[in-house]
């Protein structure tokens, strides 16, 4: 499913794992992705962001509210949720047949498919830069 990530786009799921891991959940949702998006935002993602004005810490703040944490348990595996795999999909669509998948389309998918919390997140979140000075 991962085969066509790039490099920093495989740095973002594991990263995405790791979170899941921390907040005692078994799945990695959209949720998790962009929340390894905040934490690791490579050149593309941090612009896309600005462009539609989310402040990353705000962003970050908010996705951490949203996620909680799970019980004290420990899970055999981690399950990749049906959305995940339809904005991985949609990504891989985006890449082309020749283009491996770059975080920035991970982002532009949660977007694009517009229906998780992560995405709802988002919208709520823009128009929240803050300036400097």
């Amino acid at each position: 499913m991962f085969n066509r990530f790039s490099p920093a786009a495989k740095r973002i799921l594991r990263l995405a794992e790791q979170e899941c891991r921390n907040l005692n959940h078994y799945y990695v949702g959209a949720e998790h992705l962009l929340l390894a998006l905040c934490e690791e935002p490579d050149q593309a993602t941090a612009a896309y962001l600005l462009e539609l004005r989310v402040g990353k810490d705000e962003l970050h703040a908010a996705l951490r509210r949203a996620l909680g944490t799970g019980d004290d348990h420990m899970w055999d595996g981690i399950l990749v949720t049906p959305r995940v795999r339809t904005i991985v999909e949609m990504a891989e669509s985006a890449a082309g047949a020749t283009n491996s998948v770059e975080p920035i389309g991970l982002l532009r998918s949660i977007v694009a498919e517009g229906l998780s919390a992560a995405a709802e997140i988002l919208a709520r979140s823009e128009g929240n830069v803050r300036r400097a000075g």
